[in-house]
C-alpha cells in the first residue's frame, strides 16, 4: 500500500517527534481492525505487507529520522514507569515480543467482555531487544523478575513479580492477591525464535496468536489480574516478518552477512557502509552504541536467514502496544 501523501508531507517536512507520531498512528490504523480466526494468517500477512512502502520511505529519503528516535517516541519502559504512579492497585502484563499485528485479538476481546479500555503505540528500545527493555525498567535482565527475585532498585516499586513460560492456566496460581503485580511472560517471543525456520513465518504465528488471545485461558487471567487492579498490557518489542523481505544487491548483501550474520544488530560499530541511502545505521543511546540494519532487507546466511526477527529499525519490530484495561465494576 502506497504511503498516503499526508504522512510522505510529515516525513519530509514534520519535526521528528511529529513525524514519529504520525507513522505510529497509521501503522495502528493498518494493524488495529478486527481479524476474524478463519483467515487470520492472510490477513496477517496483507497488513504487514500494506506498511512495506512506510518502511521502504523510512530506509530511504526518511532514514534520518531513525536518528531522532529515542528522542522523539513514548517508549514503553517510560510509558510504564508513569502509569506504576497511579495510587490504584495495578499489574502489568509483559507479552514478549508482541507486535501491533496480535494487538486486534486483545482490544476488541476485551471490549466484548465489557472491559473499558484505551490504547497506543509506544517505542522499543535501541537496540529492539529484552535485555534493553529489561534494564531500562531497572532489572538486570528478564529472568530477574522469576518468582519475585527482582532487586527492589526498579522503577515499578511495590511489585510482586515473575517471569515465565507457561501455558495460560498455570500462570493463575502464580497471582495472588498482592495489590501490585508485574508478569513477564515469554510468548510469543519464544514461539517466534521456534517459527524463524525457513518454511515458517508469519503466518504460522498469527494462526497461533488468534488461539492462544481468544482462549478461555487467557481470558481467565486477565480477570485474575484484573481483580481489584487496572492493568496494562504491552510488549518489550514488536517483530520483523523477515522471511517477506527483500533480497539485498549482492555487494550489500555481502556487507550484511559479515556485520550482522543472520541478526538485526551488531556491535560492529566500525565496517563500512558507503551505500547512499544507507542499508544499516550506527545509532546512539542509552543503552550504548550499535549497528541496525536499516528498513526490509534480508540476505543468504548459513541455515537460510530467520523467517521471523527482531532488533532492527522497521516499524512493526520497533513498535509496541501499550493497552490500558479497566474491569467493569
Amino acid at each position: 500500500m502506497a504511503t498516503p501523501r499526508y504522512l510522505l508531507e510529515k516525513i519530509q517536512t514534520a519535526l521528528p517527534a511529529s513525524a514519529w507520531k504520525a507513522i505510529f498512528e497509521y501503522a495502528w490504523d493498518i494493524c488495529n481492525p478486527p481479524l476474524t480466526t478463519k483467515s487470520v494468517d492472510k490477513e496477517v500477512i496483507a497488513r504487514d505487507a500494506a506498511l512495506a512502502d512506510l518502511d521502504l520511505v523510512l530506509s530511504s529519503s526518511g532514514w534520518e529520522l531513525w536518528r531522532d528516535f529515542e528522542q522523539s517516541v513514548e517508549q514503553t519502559s517510560q510509558a510504564l514507569t508513569d502509569w506504576w504512579e497511579q495510587p490504584t492497585g495495578k499489574a502489568v502484563l509483559i507479552l514478549d515480543g508482541l507486535s501491533l499485528r496480535e494487538a486486534p485479538w486483545i482490544l476488541y476481546g476485551a471490549k466484548e467482555r465489557g472491559f473499558e479500555v484505551s490504547a497506543r503505540v509506544t517505542g522499543a528500545e535501541l537496540p529492539g531487544d529484552t535485555t534493553p527493555f529489561a534494564k531500562a525498567l531497572g532489572f538486570g535482565q528478564r529472568s530477574d523478575l522469576e518468582n519475585n527475585r527482582a532487586s527492589r532498585t526498579h522503577r515499578l516499586q511495590g511489585a510482586q513479580t515473575d517471569c515465565v513460560d507457561l501455558p495460560w492456566v498455570d500462570c493463575l496460581d502464580l497471582i495472588g492477591l498482592e495489590p501490585n503485580w508485574v508478569l513477564w511472560h515469554q510468548w510469543p517471543d519464544s514461539r517466534i525464535h521456534d517459527f524463524a525456520d525457513p518454511g515458517k513465518g508469519l503466518g504460522a504465528l498469527a494462526t497461533e496468536a488468534a488461539s492462544k488471545l481468544t482462549s478461555p485461558e487467557f481470558w481467565h487471567l486477565i480477570d485474575r489480574l484484573t481483580l481489584g487492579r487496572q492493568l496494562v498490557i504491552t510488549s518489550d518489542h514488536g517483530y520483523a516478518a523477515s522471511g517477506l523481505f527483500s533480497d539485498a544487491t549482492e555487494e550489500q548483501a555481502k556487507h550484511l552477512k559479515n556485520v550482522f550474520r543472520s541478526g538485526r544488530s551488531s556491535d560492529d560499530v566500525t565496517s563500512g557502509s558507503a551505500w547512499f541511502p544507507p542499508v544499516d545505521l550506527v545509532l546512539t543511546s542509552r543503552h550504548g552504541q550499535k549497528r541496525f540494519v536499516l528498513g526490509r532487507r534480508k540476505w543468504r546466511s548459513a541455515g537460510g536467514y530467520p523467517t521471523l526477527a527482531h532488533g532492527g529499525l522497521s516499524v512493526l519490530e520497533m513498535a509496541s502496544p501499550f493497552i490500558e484495561l479497566v474491569k467493569p465494576a
